[in-house]
């Protein structure tokens, strides 16, 4: 039985009632801890501009001390999910009280944006890159609009006379390495080094991904299960009552059928998070 779902039980009522400021206090604190912050970041054009974004670690640590503090409680580690531009962050936590169990869930979704630092090197980082890329392209077209005819002279310099185009792809088919000798003799004569710019230009892209930097989006609401599935921003904050026979959870049972001092020790339970949460 999820707490906030309607019941004309009194015990249910109370408990949902428990449930509703929890939740409140939550939003509120996770709101405190994702307050946004203005950063300076670099566009891909190079332009400087200011991105606001929060701190998920704050939250994290939040999330952790919550965890520390449930010391009778069954806890799980906080984690975090990455799923290309959408984050998760989440905890869940569950005590036995008798036959009766109950289970919290905590989580953050928010949204990634990339962009660079606002660093010189960036945008001598894209020079480089623009340059090694004209290279190569015009010396590559150059290659591909007479390949075969390229081939062909390149091998009657080295004393290859009766080559036609059918036995060239005969020969460079079956003979790895003759093709690389071919095409390593083509690049020489092309006055490029095609390999040495392509592991330059991996490591400018490299360097490029070290200087990328991340800013974090969120919105300010309580979202439920469905739309953290769909992947809406915000914040989940739920808690689980089941009945537990036989090693086999129920969701739906008669609250009329608890002791009074279950349901004491179950209300005493979320009193006891409700204040960890401040």
């Amino acid at each position: 039985m999820r707490l906030g779902t309607r019941s004309p039980n009194e015990f249910i009522q109370v408990l949902n009632q428990k449930n509703e400021i929890i939740q409140k206090k939550c939003l509120e604190k996770i709101n405190d801890l994702t307050k946004m912050i203005d950063v300076k970041v670099m566009l891909g054009d190079s332009t400087i501009t200011e991105q606001k974004t929060f701190d998920p670690k704050l939250v994290m640590d939040y999330f952790q001390k919550i965890n520390d503090s449930l010391k009778d409680w069954s806890v799980h580690d906080v984690s975090i999910s990455n799923n290309d531009d959408l984050r998760r962050i989440f905890t869940k936590f569950e005590i036995l009280e008798g036959s009766y169990l109950i289970s919290g869930h905590m989580s953050l979704q928010f949204h990634v944006l990339l962009y660079y630092k606002p660093d010189q090197r960036v945008i001598d980082c894209q020079k480089e890159l623009a340059k090694i890329v004209d290279l190569t392209k015009n010396k590559e077209q150059k290659l591909s609009d007479n390949s075969d005819q390229f081939v062909l002279n390149k091998l009657k310099e080295m004393g290859y006379k009766d080559f036609d185009h059918q036995k060239l792809f005969e020969v460079f088919y079956e003979n790895d390495e003759f093709r690389e000798k071919i095409y390593a003799e083509i690049e020489k004569d092309a006055g490029v080094d095609f390999k040495k710019l392509s592991e330059k230009k991996t490591q400018l892209f490299n360097e490029l991904d070290s200087l990328l930097v991340e800013t974090y989006q969120t919105s300010s609401v309580l979202i439920d299960d469905s739309r953290l599935v769909s992947g809406e921003e915000g914040c989940l904050c739920t808690i689980d009552l089941e009945f537990v026979k036989n090693e086999t959870k129920e969701g739906l049972f008669d609250p009329r059928k608890m002791s009074d001092t279950i349901k004491e020790n179950i209300l005493k339970r979320l009193k006891e998070f409700e204040e960890i949460l401040n």
